[in-house]
């Protein structure tokens, strides 16, 4: 068995890639060659976290994995992070165990790759500024996949404590040293998506974070952070205002995605109205953005293909360039 850190991956997987790895998974769902159960979560309300499994079977490329993903928020107080993952691939053919490999970065990676793909295709072609309404783990790789797919010049950071804002910004300037676009610091959600083309919520809220009134007409706002029934990002002006509600998959939206089960359980949306999976404007079975003004929202819970989809590249790649360590259980 091949096990990969961090920092291995590091060294060999780019964020292009993963977006490569992203779009073509969702495709492949879409035409049947995935088998993804619905992940399994588990709370622990004594220490107000949740513990997740994701399995999933490509089966076009003949590979299993599982990722363990922790969430545990209170951990920044004991100088721990909050979000822990491991993923273990399987090689289908023959059952055989063949790596074990950190996966915190590749869950911020997919997660990102996952808004990048959704915005290549529901954004306007010419959105040139970017809010980000939570300044945590996850937004790093949200903005870096809108920058691919995307010339912003304009970045907005709202974080409810202003230092994890202040702090995001400086490691953008580092990361970015030779974009010559303006990153700013609000005190306000509202103010953060008036100045907007594309909005991107990555939080753990339990209450929309912003009036969609505030939206401008041609705005396309990803909602990434709530992935249990009771969080919630975005209100009901911003679902129903919606020409297209965009989901990564509907059985796990069904299960998880608060922002749409709150109005349905109030009887205020349907998912009738749902427009599409990503993987159904991927392969073109639905279009995507049609009008400069319209307002699109992609929800996303997580699927663990693109866990699966990731690993298996990485796995490859390794290999490939000799990285990691093999070790025989």
């Amino acid at each position: 068995m091949l096990i990969l850190t961090r920092e291995d991956i590091q060294r060999i997987y780019t964020m292009k890639e993963c977006l490569c790895d992203v779009e073509k998974v969702f495709r492949d769902h879409t035409e049947g060659h995935v088998v993804t159960p619905v992940r399994t979560a588990i709370d622990h309300p004594k220490y107000g976290a949740t513990s997740l499994y994701m399995p999933s079977y490509l089966e076009s490329d003949d590979y299993v994995a599982v990722k363990i993903i922790s969430i545990f928020p209170e951990n920044h107080a004991h100088g721990i992070k909050s979000l822990q993952s491991v993923i273990l691939l399987t090689e289908a053919k023959t059952g055989q165990h063949v790596a074990m490999m950190d996966a915190s970065l590749l869950t911020v990676m997919r997660t990102g790759a996952s808004t990048g793909v959704a915005t290549k295709y529901l954004a306007k072609e010419d959105a040139s500024s970017c809010a980000v309404l939570g300044c945590g783990a996850q937004s790093l790789g949200q903005i870096q996949a809108v920058m691919e797919v995307r010339q912003l010049t304009q970045i907005v950071l709202y974080n409810r404590t202003r230092a994890k804002a202040d702090e995001l910004k400086e490691t953008l300037l580092a990361y970015y040293p030779e974009w010559h676009g303006e990153i700013t610091v609000v005190e306000d959600a509202n103010e953060a998506v008036e100045k907007a083309d594309i909005v991107i919520c990555s939080t753990k809220a339990t209450a929309p974070l912003f009036d969609g009134a505030r939206l401008r007409p041609g705005t396309h706002v990803n909602a990434i952070g709530a992935f249990l029934p009771h969080m919630q990002e975005v209100d009901l002006t911003t679902v129903l205002q919606s020409s297209k509600v965009v989901v990564d998959t509907e059985e796990g939206a069904l299960h998880e995605a608060g922002d749409l089960l709150i109005p349905v359980s109030k009887g205020e949306w349907s998912f009738d109205e749902l427009y599409a999976e990503l993987g159904e404007i991927v392969t073109g079975k639905k279009v995507g953005r049609e009008h400069a003004d319209e307002i699109t929202l992609y929800k996303s819970v997580g699927i663990a293909y693109l866990d699966t989809a990731v690993a298996k590249t990485v796995y490859e790649r390794a290999l490939v360039a000799g990285v990691g360590t093999s070790i025989s259980l």
